[in-house]
Order: C-alpha cells, then sequence, then structure tokens
C-alpha cells in the first residue's frame, strides 16, 4: 500500500513547473507538515522519491497526501518566501529557520547630518532607511565594504560633531571620507550618500549614468588612478542586479492580488504582506455562467472577500480597476477605521509583485482546469445535467470471511475529502460473500442518509463488475437512493458498468476520467483493507491476552483500548501498567510477554 501511496505523490510531481518556488507537503487534513525551496521546483521534488535511508524523508513522504507550491520569480525571493512561510506555519519537519533570527538588512541613519551604514536584524520606526533582506549575511557585510570604499560613506556608530583629533584607521585604508574631523563637507557627504541610495535602491541605471561621467571627468583630468576606481564599481554594479520582492524594507501591511481568467473559470490569488514580509496566500477559484467583464467580478469578489476577514491591510494592489472602485473602498476604509489606497500600479516594485500574483492566479486557474476535465467528462459519460462534483467510493475487505469491514471515501472536486471517510464492521453476513457485505454497507449508510435529509453524491462507485453493481442497485432502489448515477469498474479489464451499459465502457488509460474513478477505487480499498487490518491486529491481541491468568473482560478492554499492540505494552513503563489494571496483573502481563518463546 505505501507503494501505491508513493506512485499517487509521484504523480504530483510531475503537475509541477520547472521554475523556482517554493513547495509544501501536507498531511490528510490539509496540515502543511513541511517547506521546502527550489531553483526547479518539479526536479527539487522529484529528489525526495529517490532511494535513500533518511528516516526523516521516509517519515515526511508516509504522512503527506498534497504537495503545493507557490511560484517566485527567482531563487533568491524563494529563499526569503520560504522564511516567512516557515516562521508562520511551525511544520514539524522543518528544523530550520524557527528561530527569530531573521535575515540581515542594512540601516542607514538618513535622519543624522553625517549618516552611517550598518547591518541590523530588526527594523525600526527611527527614521533610518532600510534595505533588504540579505542572503546569505556575508552579501550584506560585503555591500558595507563597497559602500565604504567607493563612496567613503561611515561605518562607525559614533554621535558627529565628534572630538577627534586624528581620523581612524577606516580612513588610512581608505574605507571612509572622515566626517569625524571635517575632512569632507556636509555638502559633498550627501551627494555620497545619494548615490548610495542609488545603489541600494537598484536603480542602476542612474548611478551608472553618475558614475560613468564621474569616471569620464576623472580620465580628462589625467586622474588615471581614480578613473579606475569608478570603473571598477561601475562592473561590480552590473554584477549586483538581483532584487526580490518578497520582503520589503519598510514596515508596511499590504493585499497583493492576482487575476486570471479563460472563459468562464477565474482565479483570484492573494498575498499577505504584514510588516514588511509576505507571511501567507490564499487563492479563490469559481466560475462564472455569464459573461460578466473582469472588472465587476473583481469588484464583486473582493468585496465578498473582504467581508470574511478579520486583519485589514493599509494599502492593496490590484491587478486591474474595478467597477465600483469609490464603494469598494468606503467600506474597506470604514471596517478598519482608516484610509485603506487601493493601488493599480503601472511600474516598479509594486507592478512587479502585482505580476507575481497574477503569475500564481494563472497556475491556479490551470491546476482546477485539469481537475475539473476529468469531471467533465465524467458529466458527458454518463450523460448527467450537471457536474459530478461528490463522488462516494465502497469496497470490502476480509480475510477468508474473518474480519469482514467496508469501507467508504469521499472525492469533492476530484479530491479526496478524509474528514468525510467511514468504516464499516460488517455485522449480517458470515463467510466471504463480498456482494451481501456490499449491500450490508450501503444500506447502512444510504439509510441514514435518506433519514438525516442529507444530499446524495452526484457519483456512487463500487469496486467490482455487474455482481456487485445490480446489488447495489437493488438496495438503493429500495431505500430510495437511486437519484445518485451508480457505476462500478471491474478490476482486471477497467471497464466501467452502468444500468444502461450493461456490456461496461472502455476508457483510454489516459483519460481523466479513468483515472479519477481509478483513484476512489484504489482509496476505497486502501482504507477498508488498513481497516481491515487493524481489526485482525487487535484480534490477535486479545486472543494474547486471553492466555494470560488475571485478565478478564474489564482489564482486557482497558488494554486493547489504551495500546495498539502487543509491542506497545513490552515497551510499556510498568508503573504506568500498574495504574492502569493494577500491580499483579501489570506483572502478569510483562511476565507473559517479555518472556522469550522456546522452541
Amino acid at each position: 500500500m505505501l507503494s501505491t501511496h508513493l506512485n499517487r505523490l509521484r504523480a504530483q510531481c510531475e503537475n509541477l513547473p520547472e521554475k523556482p518556488g517554493i513547495y509544501f507537503f501536507k498531511d490528510r487534513e490539509n496540515n502543511i507538515i513541511y517547506i521546502g525551496k527550489a531553483r526547479l521546483l518539479r526536479n527539487r521534488v522529484k529528489s525526495y522519491f529517490l532511494p535513500t535511508s533518511d528516516s526523516k524523508i521516509k517519515h515526511i513522504l508516509r504522512e503527506t497526501e498534497i504537495i503545493d507550491y507557490i511560484l517566485t520569480d527567482s531563487e533568491k525571493e524563494a529563499v526569503f518566501l520560504e522564511n516567512n512561510y516557515i516562521r508562520k506555519y511551525q511544520p514539524k519537519f522543518n528544523l530550520r529557520l524557527k528561530d527569530d533570527k531573521s535575515f540581515p538588512y542594512l540601516k542607514l541613519t538618513v535622519q543624522e547630518d553625517f549618516p552611517s551604514i550598518s547591518l541590523t536584524r530588526k527594523i525600526e520606526s527611527d527614521g533610518s532607511k532600510y534595505f533588504g533582506p540579505f542572503h546569505p549575511a556575508h552579501q550584506a557585510r560585503k555591500i558595507i565594504h563597497l559602500l565604504n570604499k567607493y563612496f567613503g560613506i561611515r561605518s562607525c556608530q559614533d554621535p558627529l560633531p565628534h572630538k577627534r583629533k586624528r581620523p581612524c584607521l577606516e580612513y588610512d585604508m581608505k574605507l571612509c571620507t572622515a566626517p569625524c574631523v571635517g575632512f569632507i563637507s556636509q555638502e559633498d557627504y550627501n551627494e555620497n550618500i545619494l548615490n548610495a541610495v542609488l545603489f541600494l535602491e537598484g536603480k542602476s541605471g542612474k548611478l551608472t549614468r553618475i558614475l560613468k561621467q564621474k569616471m569620464q571627468k576623472a580620465a580628462d583630468n589625467l586622474e588615471f588612478e581614480q578613473a579606475a576606481h569608478w570603473r571598477d564599481f561601475i562592473q561590480t554594479i552590473e554584477n549586483i542586479k538581483s532584487k526580490q520582492k518578497i520582503i520589503s524594507s519598510k514596515i508596511e501591511n499590504i493585499d497583493i492580488i492576482g487575476f486570471a481568467r479563460q472563459q468562464s473559470s477565474i482565479s483570484i490569488y492573494v498575498f499577505f504582506m504584514r510588516h514588511g514580509k509576505v507571511i501567507e496566500s490564499e487563492s479563490l477559484f469559481f466560475q462564472e455562467d455569464k459573461p460578466i467583464p473582469d472588472e465587476e467580478i473583481l469588484s464583486a469578489r473582493l468585496l465578498s472577500f473582504y467581508k470574511e476577514q478579520a486583519d485589514f491591510p493599509d494599502k492593496i494592489l490590484l491587478p486591474l480597476k474595478p467597477s465600483n472602485l469609490t464603494n469598494l473602498s468606503q467600506y474597506l476604509s470604514t471596517k478598519k477605521s482608516k484610509k485603506i489606497e487601493i493601488i493599480v500600479p503601472c511600474r516598479g516594485k509594486n507592478k512587479q509583485l502585482v505580476g507575481l500574483a497574477n503569475k500564481n492566479a494563472q497556475v491556479l486557474l490551470q491546476k482546477k482546469q485539469d481537475e475539473l476535465s476529468s469531471l467533465i467528462e465524467l458529466k458527458n459519460l454518463l450523460q448527467l445535467d450537471h457536474l459530478p462534483r461528490r463522488i462516494e467510493g465502497f469496497d470490502i475487505s476480509n480475510t477468508g470471511g474473518e474480519e469482514s469491514v467496508g469501507s467508504l471515501v469521499v472525492f469533492e472536486d476530484g479530491k479526496p475529502k478524509k474528514n468525510k471517510y467511514r468504516k464499516f464492521k460488517i455485522t449480517t453476513v458470515k463467510g466471504p460473500n463480498d456482494v451481501a457485505s456490499l449491500k450490508e454497507v450501503i444500506q447502512r449508510h444510504y439509510t441514514k442518509v435518506k433519514k438525516e435529509q442529507d444530499p446524495l453524491p452526484d457519483i456512487i462507485l463500487v469496486d467490482g463488475g455487474k455482481g456487485q453493481l445490480h446489488a447495489a442497485k437493488r438496495v438503493l432502489d429500495k431505500i430510495g437512493a437511486l437519484e445518485a448515477s451508480l457505476i462500478s469498474i471491474a478490476k482486471k479489464e477497467e471497464k466501467i458498468f452502468t444500468a444502461s451499459q450493461k456490456n461496461g465502457i472502455c476508457l483510454e488509460r489516459t483519460s481523466p476520467a479513468l483515472k479519477l474513478i481509478q483513484n476512489v477505487r484504489d482509496e476505497a480499498h486502501r482504507f477498508a483493507l488498513s481497516y481491515h487490518r487493524l481489526r485482525r491486529a487487535k484480534k490477535s491481541f486479545s486472543s494474547i491476552l486471553d492466555e494470560i491468568p488475571g485478565i478478564g473482560n474489564k482489564r482486557k478492554a482497558k488494554l486493547l483500548t489504551s495500546f495498539e499492540s502487543i509491542e506497545d505494552i513490552k515497551r510499556a513503563d510498568s508503573e504506568k501498567l500498574a495504574q492502569l489494571i493494577g500491580k499483579n496483573a501489570a506483572k502478569e502481563v510483562l511476565k507473559k510477554l517479555r518472556t522469550p518463546k522456546t522452541k
């Protein structure tokens, strides 16, 4: 069964793009258990399925049900986004990046007459300009060195004016212009600061033009050493052009909205930036039956979305202007008791952020359309009036008729909903009779559904051929639950049988509808088999306890409830076991279980 589980995860890997981003391993409750970053998502996630002795990877794969991802524009952005999400969700398999240590920033004290540059890991509202973050940390130190070398920006934290009579060693090493002793005027120093800010903000084009003028002027004056100084710095700037958008150097709260549409299918993707960091995201997918303009759809959906939010940003970045912008702005500002800016950026970093959100909205749209393709094919195949959004699958498991059990699995929109799974212990059937067992399970479940007036699924799937199909049909007809479309799938031929298709339907092996039906069938089989194995283990467990003196029904029930297996009892603490069933009985149990068997 583990191999089936891994094959299902491998199939998910094939849908990952060969682009940079972060990936999530999620468990059956949709909880994130591991987060990683990648330059190429598909290749990185595929590497988890290579043969390995790493127990951590094996545990991650064993607990994973869903592999999800978010795209970024570069591997560098993926590093920062990974850090933000790990801090937010604290996945149990991520051992690194959970502490409070953050990436370093550069702090430029522009509020001072002679600003200084330094490294910090905390952004404060103190009037300084912050730039970053940087990864790895030595890049930040390298930038400080460049600013010292080419612009003479001081890195000391001493307040100015200073009583110093002569400059420090930094001046002698040509890493400072010594404003502390008046070797440079405030006007010239501030010009250097302006150029340094252009460099730190990534405005390389404007800065390069200024530096080329300086280089040319020095060359004209035959100051070749100074000209070479500026030439080297221009080359350094060309090599440092990579910027990231995931973290802002300002303490700002922004929602970044992405939008994508293909005919009636629409997706919206939202990045939540809080205190300058993108820490979370949310996605919406829906279909519009009427041809409504994008502006109206965005306006209506944003209004609905923010009615359910408790945390409001200071600013919202949109990919296009909504039709009812004034009303939306007034509503949000009233909810926050403060004006919220709603902007459609045309250029700069904000435009790039919206572009990234649009990219992830497009990925979501494609993913959902791929999922819907199987439902659309099923709808046409079974001639249904609507998409089969809910499918319920049944299977039976036993060994020679012993410990016979049944399973019910639920798929919604092509995805398993494990919190709605149900298991059944067969009570009325003796011996290996799968058809009769199936009839019992279906009758018990749908009798309860009809009694509680719950909605029936769109499709009911039973594992087997014509026999199982006809047995299920008779039961459903008897209890008045034939509104659902009933189908079965035979294992060997992989034929699909319906009430109207008595000879069965053979679909192409690559058919999305067939793959979905097989997934439901396999999941029902896995769930039934796991419950059957548990019942067998409990029965074996119980029979061993019957052989131990002093263990009656009450004590046996306590042990069966408190422990999953014999091995669990063997490892149990004797005092805790004594508290559960008594000191003498605990001694007898441990004596029996821990005594080696003689041949």
